[in-house]
């Protein structure tokens, strides 16, 4: 299947905020954009056959939720993550990023704190400020381990002392940006602390499919075995490389806290799905599974040239070890730049659009994001500016 992923579509002109938005994000068009979390991958011929189908039909209306989109991802996550889901305990949801904030306004008070994991994807950061709840920081801990290799873990003892404070925990789990897939030893303890705190976990594990051999991700609600502590946070739209269409999904065995959240949804007299989102979304759960396997092999490949070319030809900058997700965290901090200056130098002087570590809160500064889902010849390309940029 490599000729699928090698095959590089053009996107500039089709509106792309990646591509079509370098100009007004980084004050320049000829950069090579490695930023928006979006694959330059065609979505499953599946995903896209579905659409043309439906786009035949000549009205696009109000549309119902069909039973067999929820069985698809039932199926979905038997067959992939070894979790019995249950049909009432799904929510569909609007895309994942509003939908951590129609969670926290639903099951917590104004002012309750709001435990976030920095450096992490940056809207978890504003999300206790815009709906009135206080952000509580529990940053990670970078490490060495024992190859000399860059890992994050989580400062349990620091995590503690913010659950007795808090209402919810806001989990990225696979982490972006770090690439940390947490093991079954974090997370259970996460989970145990949780319960004797009285914390829920929000698990946003949107990137749960996107995780490579050597490691194994575990949905932290299949451990939650009183179903009251954790709600999941899925969607196909990372996986399948449909994250314009925007549905998603809540996966939350709690009634209680289920039916707050659906009152929540109720509120916003926001629609959470359109003609085609839905679809999309069954026809990449039902049928994607091929084409996923295929995309993790040659992330694969990706993720392990980018290693060894940045150990042979570029050892001022030291990458992350990813265990999961398609980006990798960027330690630039030997190059003795501030932000706006490591900013500089990738933009205008390696010709490159990655997005800067800063974005991602507490200890994200001296750091870049960099987007390896493309094909493998645009990264050499990418690997080489920035070699050449740098001597």
């Amino acid at each position: 299947m490599n000729s699928i992923f090698d095959h590089l579509i053009p996107r500039q002109g089709s509106l792309s905020l990646k591509h079509d938005g370098l100009q007004s994000t980084f004050g320049v068009s000829d950069a090579q954009a490695m930023w928006v979390a979006d694959m330059d991958f065609s979505a499953p011929s599946a995903v896209s056959q579905a659409l043309q189908l439906r786009a035949q039909h000549p009205i696009y209306g109000y549309s119902m939720v069909p039973e067999s989109l929820y069985e698809a991802l039932i199926d979905w996550m038997r067959v992939q993550h070894d979790w019995e889901i249950e049909r009432d305990w799904i929510v569909l949801t609007p895309g994942v990023v509003p939908c951590l904030s129609t969670v926290v306004m639903a099951l917590t008070n104004e002012k309750e704190g709001v435990i976030v994991q920095p450096p992490v994807y940056f809207p978890f950061l504003s999300i206790a400020d815009n709906t009135g709840r206080t952000t509580l920081e529990n940053p990670l801990v970078l490490r060495l381990d024992q190859f000399d290799n860059l890992r994050y873990e989580i400062d349990f003892d620091h995590f503690e002392l913010c659950a007795k404070q808090a209402k919810i925990l806001l989990l990225c789990s696979p982490h972006n940006p770090v690439g940390r897939v947490w093991h079954e030893d974090e997370l259970a303890r996460l989970l145990a602390i949780a319960k004797q705190h009285g914390l829920l976990i929000l698990a946003d594990e949107i990137h749960a499919d996107l995780v490579y051999p050597d490691a194994k991700h575990l949905v932290l609600g299949k451990m939650d075995v009183d179903q009251a502590h954790v709600i999941t946070a899925v969607a196909p739209s990372k996986t399948f490389n449909i994250p314009g269409l925007g549905l998603s999904a809540l996966i939350v065995p709690h009634s209680p806290s289920r039916k707050a959240i659906e009152l929540q949804l109720s509120k916003t007299g926001v629609s959470v799905a359109n003609p085609f989102s839905l679809v999309a979304f069954e026809a990449a759960y039902r049928h994607g599974h091929y084409w996923l396997a295929g995309l993790m092999d040659y992330l694969q490949q990706t993720r392990d040239l980018v290693n060894t070319y940045f150990k042979q030809h570029i050892p001022q900058i030291t990458v992350t070890p990813a265990e999961g997700t398609y980006l990798l965290w960027l330690d630039c901090r030997k190059l003795k730049l501030d932000d706006q200056q490591l900013q500089t130098f990738f933009i205008h002087q390696a010709k490159l659009a990655l997005s800067p570590g800063a974005l991602f809160g507490t200890g994200g500064r001296g750091f870049m994001r960099m987007n390896i889902a493309t094909s493998q010849a645009n990264i050499l390309m990418a690997l080489e500016k920035l070699k050449a940029a740098l001597v």
